[in-house]
């Protein structure tokens, strides 16, 4: 217990004298946080200097414990073997992260070395070697902690948006590591989590709002690598599947802020490296808490599934159900209280027949182009283009040419729920001579199919007519109107979407 409290008290010192000199040197350096006015609000540029003073009052506390402790020599050199791969690969991390607060790195570049660190560590017997003490196989070892690694990484880093709060959250991680270590007798995690908690509270003094230095990527991404590694050695000591599950509680904030975004990215088709301004922080601002009442609002959340953790560690075969879903349903509360739009339209179409004709247009759209590649002629391609529009609920549908016209009507019998009629007409271009006139009579609140429909639908039929240009078709809404006249150089759209 001496040896803890006293790398503890040492990487806290260290941190608090480190930090105002190096932030110095990066303010000097222009190595700073610019204010943008939207995701990031501080008032001045703020030096992203967190991750050198950490690292050196982490590395510098074990060291002298080393020199100064009776037996520190023995007792590092015995865990030496595992945790010198792992130094060896958060100096990776370091580095990629220094990197990109100071020039800039794309986010594969990024991942790609996130990964390079993770198989280090890995290798070096940081692993997922068992589930519930049942031995697994080195293939199927390795991806998971790969991925459990990466994703601790990025999360911590991507919560990093208020004022000492990624740090506050990783400090909170670090000691519930800490104390599970000692009540679990892991004192090679022990020896490694102390330091770690002292070099985060020692830079917290200067970190915590108002900030005069931020952690940056460099610090973000060095802490959230050191947690993920942590949490493997912490399950390497657990017995029972709901024991393995006290590391993953112990992160819950950042790990539940991770999978939000990349959920409502996908939700949203947006790119999932994106940056915005919708993490878990931005919505607390965003429903009128201040920034620092946010911060320790969610510093009170870290404390509960601080609690949790250890409770799931120490009483996993009493209690651990309960206590797992009870933090299911912590998460599914708070991110109801954050009013994600993404979810709540996601919900409402999950339950409204908006989201079932989707995936019936859908099924009718691969059943058409299926049945189109085998048409020859356009005469085989008309009961086609009929089927497909009695699927959809169009009520009559044309494909004019200059040698033939087709005309099917009453496809469908359905009207509005008020007895009348709501028109859509809608023409689509196959090319400059040839195109496809459909008529819809809408129920309330229904809507016409999307534009990716119906390009589907443009695209087959000018595969199956010989001698179009895909550059002169296109679709549009709108009542028929008179053609703009053509710029030079540009080709001449013809079609039109009418409503009334």
């Amino acid at each position: 217990m001496a040896a803890l409290i006293f790398l503890g008290v040492t990487a806290c010192i260290l941190s608090f004298l480190l930090t105002p000199v190096i932030s110095r040197l990066f303010l000097a350096l222009d190595i700073v946080d610019h204010p943008d006015g939207s995701r990031k609000l501080h008032g001045r540029p703020v030096p992203r200097a967190g991750g050198l003073p950490i690292a050196l009052s982490f590395g510098g506390a074990i060291g002298i414990a080393m020199i100064v402790l009776p037996g520190g020599s023995r007792l590092a050199s015995h865990h030496m073997p595992i945790f010198g791969w792992l130094f060896a690969a958060a100096a990776i991390i370091l580095l990629s992260g220094l990197v990109d607060d100071a020039i800039g790195l794309k986010p594969w570049s990024k991942l790609a070395m996130q990964l390079i660190a993770a198989g280090l560590a890995c290798w070096g017997g940081v692993r997922i070697d068992a589930i519930a003490g049942h031995p697994i196989s080195l293939w199927l070892g390795a991806p998971l902690t790969l991925f459990w690694i990466v994703a601790c990484t990025n999360a911590l880093n991507l919560i990093d948006g208020l004022d000492g709060l990624a740090t506050g959250v990783g400090l909170f991680a670090a000691l519930t590591a800490l104390t599970a270590a000692c009540l679990q007798d892991n004192i090679g995690l022990a020896l490694a989590t102390a330091p770690l908690a002292g070099a985060l509270l020692g830079f917290l003094r200067y970190n915590f709002n108002p900030a005069s230095v931020f952690l940056g990527d460099s610090g973000s991404l060095t802490v959230g690598f050191l947690l993920g590694c942590f949490a493997v050695i912490w399950c390497q000591k657990s017995a029972t599947l709901l024991g393995m599950a006290a590391p993953l509680i112990s992160l819950l904030v950042p790990l539940t802020d991770v999978s939000v975004s990349v959920a409502r990215r996908f939700l949203s088709d947006r790119p999932i490296f994106a940056a915005d301004g919708r993490h878990i922080h931005h919505r607390l601002l965003a429903r009128g808490f201040r920034p620092r009442t946010a911060a320790l609002v969610l510093y009170i959340a870290c404390g509960a599934a601080a609690v949790l953790s250890l409770l799931d560690c120490l009483l996993s075969q009493q209690i651990g159900g309960f206590v797992v879903v009870f933090v299911c349903g912590l998460a599914w509360a708070g991110i109801r209280f954050l009013r994600y739009d993404e979810f709540a339209v996601a919900r409402r179409l999950a339950v409204t027949r908006r989201f079932r004709r989707a995936v019936s247009e859908e099924l009718c759209l691969r059943k058409f182009e299926t049945r189109i590649a085998d048409a020859r002629t356009l005469e085989e391609c008309w009961p086609i283009i009929c089927d497909l529009c009695h699927d959809i609920k169009f009520h009559s549908v044309s494909l004019l040419s200059p040698e033939q016209n087709f005309e099917e009507s009453a496809l469908s019998t359905e009207t509005s729920a008020s007895g009348v009629p709501a028109d859509w007409r809608l023409q689509i271009a196959i090319h400059s001579q040839i195109s496809l006139v459909l008529h819809r009579t809408c129920d309330d609140g229904d809507v016409l199919p999307g534009m990716g429909c119906l390009k589907i639908v443009q695209l087959a039929l000018q595969a199956k007519l010989p001698g179009l240009s895909a550059a002169s078709s296109g679709s549009s809404v709108g009542p028929e109107l008179p053609q703009p006249a053509s710029r030079p150089g540009l080709p001449q759209a013809t079609a039109a979407f009418a409503g009334s």
